[in-house]
């Protein structure tokens, strides 16, 4: 069984992007992937087969590796997870299943709405203002993850004029200004991959912080390629893009590819002084757009997994066939200096609605003249001596707009 998170991560953003589909989107699939693994270990039989499948390893192992990731923070993207439980209630059934969650795990009473905002807010660095899940009395449990990055480019872009980005592609003329790689620092290729064919590939790396880095990788494909095949490549390429200063092992000979306009690039041949032994110097420049992107994505689509979560969970506390919300929030802007991005994850186990019966529900309509008694209360000492005395009473047979004052707040209550 796969014991890396690369391949079955690669995997589940798969399905998370062909639910999501070809729209301008950012998400993060590692957010929701945790979540499953979290939850994948108080799962049996048929439901753990399930989640095995959907997170691409066993539950077991899916879960060491939520761990290790969790419990050894990295030092440019701040993660954070959170179980929440019913407030009044602390289900014993959820112990030991619970005592296996990561120690950063943080644990307690679900909060109030303006709780999990904040908790999302705290853990993405202000990025995600809203928690994308509702707090509902209907919850019994909440999962939650956060991630959350802002780093500067170790060696920023360059200003270009728009027209560099051609002038056949959608974009042609809608931009003034794009960004130009630096001559070094950065690094670009031109990769073969088995799910979109020849791609332009370029990395831009943070700047480090304790042993920590970040490696932004911009795949582009021919254009009749669907979104899902090129995300599918650029998860493939993601380890080459951390292995050295070289070419890694898909590049593309230059000198392989024809001269002129490519799916995602012009390549021009000129004479000019060269150092290489053969005589053939390869060289790369990339022009890419700022760009920014803000979503909120419906997680419940079968295909991943959620729904076998909650019923793995609510098997613990004893509903067999619970409801499941499950939404994530997320955002990313890049720019010449820098690059942000941060995702908010929640799923909620909650109590099954009741079965489906009659309502019937009456609006009481006061549209004729009728009658008004002002009653006090009095609960001073049990039963105080004004208890009940009708004070004022009224016929009411001439109605009126309502009044200036009643058109607006009251500045204090009355």
């Amino acid at each position: 069984m796969t014991t890396t998170l690369h391949a079955p991560l690669a995997r589940y953003a798969a399905r998370l992007h062909a639910v999501i589909g070809g729209r301008h989107h950012v998400a993060s699939p590692l957010g929701a992937w945790l979540l499953l693994a979290l939850a994948a270990p108080a799962a049996t039989g048929g439901l753990r087969d399930e989640l095995d499948d959907v997170l691409g390893v066993d539950a077991t192992t899916a879960a060491g590796l939520a761990t290790t990731l969790l419990d050894a923070p990295h030092p440019l993207v701040g993660s954070a997870t959170a179980l929440w439980h019913r407030p009044g209630s602390d289900p014993a059934g959820l112990d030991g299943w619970r005592s296996g969650l990561p120690r950063t795990t943080a644990t307690g009473p679900l909060p109030d709405q303006a709780g999990l905002d904040a908790w999302a807010r705290e853990h993405t660095l202000g990025l995600i203002d809203r928690f994308p899940l509702a707090a509902s009395p209907r919850v019994l449990v909440m999962l939650a993850s956060a991630l959350a990055t802002r780093i500067s480019w170790a060696d920023p872009f360059d200003l270009a004029p728009g027209a560099a980005l051609g002038g056949a592609g959608p974009w042609a003329g809608r931009l003034d200004r794009v960004l130009r790689a630096p001559e070094h620092g950065h690094r670009a290729w031109i990769a073969a991959t088995a799910t979109a064919g020849d791609v332009a590939v370029h990395a831009a790396s943070a700047v480090e912080r304790d042993g920590g880095g970040l490696v932004v990788l911009s795949v582009a494909a021919d254009p009749t390629v669907a979104p899902g095949d090129v995300l599918a490549a650029a998860h493939e390429l993601s380890g080459a893009a951390l292995d050295g200063d070289g070419p890694p092992a898909d590049c593309r000979s230059l000198f392989d590819l024809p001269l002129g306009a490519g799916p995602a690039w012009s390549l021009r041949e000129e004479q000019v002084p060269v150092w290489a032994r053969d005589g053939r110097e390869e060289r790369y420049e990339a022009v890419l757009p700022c760009w920014s992107a803000r979503d909120e994505h419906e997680l419940t689509d079968p295909t991943l997994g959620f729904g076998t979560a909650a019923r793995a969970l609510g098997g613990l506390l004893g509903a067999a066939d619970p409801n499941v919300e499950a939404r994530q929030a997320a955002m990313a802007r890049y720019g010449r200096y820098g690059f942000e991005a941060a995702a908010v994850t929640g799923m909620a186990v909650l109590e099954s609605l009741p079965p489906d019966g009659v309502r019937r529900t009456a609006e009481l309509r006061f549209g004729h003249p009728y009658a008004v008694v002002a009653v006090a209360t009095d609960r001073r000492g049990g039963t105080g001596p004004w208890h009940g005395v009708p004070v004022f009473s009224a016929w009411v047979a001439e109605p009126e707009e309502p009044a200036a004052d009643d058109l607006t707040d009251p500045p204090a209550p009355w």
